[in-house]
């Protein structure tokens, strides 16, 4: 007797190749469908001089920006410096901000800080890690 297996007719089974699954289409491929993963949150820091918080805070706002938190600060240069004509009066604005808006919400900061008189400042983002609420989530990414 051998080893090979044989069909009742006597001829040896086909072997089985596992067949790879199908691909779906892609969303490169298919601009159709609109992307489900949810966009990146960003922490949107900015320090300003106190007299120009609102003015920034609008500016801020074009941006769809849905959460501000105004906190007042104090700058730490210190008078005896006389070269520095600024106001140590500071405000600091936590906005949160979608990451496709963040880069636009820089660059028009970066040219107001430019060209306002009296209205230089500093701005940086810190991602978000987790969230925790999809209702949370929706209120500060501006997705319903």
């Amino acid at each position: 007797m051998s080893a090979i297996r044989k069909n009742t007719d006597g001829t040896t089974p086909a072997k089985k190749i596992p067949h790879a699954a199908k691909r779906r289409p892609s969303a490169k491929n298919s601009s159709a469908k609109k992307s489900l993963a949810p966009y990146k949150l960003l922490l949107l820091v900015t320090v300003i001089p106190r007299s120009k918080a609102d003015f920034y805070l609008d500016l801020l706002q074009s941006f769809e920006v849905n959460f501000q938190l105004e906190v007042s600060a104090f700058g730490t240069a210190a008078k005896a410096f006389g070269f520095f004509d600024a106001d140590r009066e500071k405000q600091a604005l936590f906005s949160v901000i979608r990451e496709d808006n963040a880069e636009n919400a820089l660059a028009a900061l970066e040219d107001k800080f430019a060209t306002i008189r009296g209205g230089k400042g500093i701005a940086f983002t810190v991602p978000f890690s987790s969230m925790v609420g999809v209702l949370s989530y929706q209120f500060l990414s501006n997705k319903q």
